[in-house]
């Protein structure tokens, strides 16, 4: 069993929003990673609960995927003097708020407008109660995602690049390019800093990491062999992520919101060419159900956790 250090707290979400680490000492409190908008309220009474009459202080987001950064907005607007920093890979298309370059069109997700202080660029580092976080550039999951390692006392904030049972969807592979040998390196560069505890984007923290790194690599063949799996599963993904904001939607009108993402029409496209898009889309809602995602009744699709 693991103890954080004193000024480091985790606060698990549920998938719907990213987990967040919140880093503080006398002088500054970061909250890495701020979850979906939806959920916005909810982070910020973690956050003050947390924080007690002390000001929130630096937002630091691991990437801009919006379970990621969106309570960004509404968290600005509580703590007006409050600094945010991304990475720098799509820094110019935050300013010009492009939803389509920042994927939120895409995926069929929302994000308030929120603005950027600065960049994160790998290799840079900061200092809390004495302790140095490091950045280091983590692509594959996303081309510009970045991962926090404390190197004083072993702590590692891994975003979706390491999960203990895998990682995140391979965004780019989406989009046609290719991904799954970033992912490789990324996973290679974790091993080499020798984590001693993992705060990840979804799940819970963990300290068997050669389990999970064993258990990401072994996934990641998977994928390279078949990549029509990793679409059906980023497929699913996307479906249930989408579901677990709505809970309850009627289907038709489901299917209406999966054909408004690209994402979707972009792994059908490319992977499931011989069925209608609404067929296919179809399928992976009956997918979903079999595994116990959700629950099809009469003309309604419900969430099931």
């Amino acid at each position: 069993m693991f103890t954080l250090p004193s000024g480091v707290s985790f606060f698990e979400r549920g998938w719907l929003s990213s987990n967040n680490v919140l880093i503080q000492d006398d002088e500054q409190a970061i909250l890495v990673d701020t979850g979906y908008w939806t959920h916005a309220d909810q982070t910020a009474a973690l956050v003050a609960a947390t924080l007690k009459e002390r000001p929130l202080t630096s937002i630091m987001n691991t990437h801009l995927h919006s379970d990621h950064c969106g309570g960004n907005a509404h968290l600005q607007g509580l703590y007006p003097a409050l600094t945010t920093y991304i990475p720098p890979g799509h820094a110019s298309f935050v300013d010009q708020w492009d939803v389509n370059v920042l994927t939120y069109e895409p995926t069929g997700q929302h994000c308030p407008r929120f603005t950027k202080s600065g960049v994160l660029r790998g290799g840079e580092s900061f200092t809390v109660a004495g302790s140095t976080w490091r950045i280091h550039a983590a692509p594959g999951h996303d081309p510009h995602s970045i991962i926090i390692f404390n190197e004083s006392d072993g702590i590692l904030i891994s975003a979706d690049a390491l999960w203990e049972n895998g990682f995140g969807v391979v965004f780019p592979e989406i989009e046609g390019f290719a991904a799954f040998e970033e992912v490789k390196l990324t996973l290679a560069a974790i091993e080499q800093l020798k984590p001693r505890v993992v705060l990840p984007g979804h799940g819970s923290a963990f300290d068997d990491v050669d389990g999970a790194l064993e258990r990401a690599r072994s996934r990641l063949a998977q994928f390279e062999s078949a990549p029509d799996k990793h679409a059906n599963y980023a497929a699913k993904v996307l479906l249930k992520f989408k579901l677990l904001e709505l809970q309850k939607i009627k289907l038709v009108d489901y299917l209406g919101w999966g054909q408004s993402a690209q994402y979707l029409h972009l792994l059908h496209t490319t992977y499931s060419q011989g069925i209608s898009f609404e067929a296919w889309f179809l399928d992976l809602c009956k997918a979903l159900e079999k595994s116990g995602a959700c629950l099809i009744n009469d003309e309604y699709i419900n969430n099931r956790n």
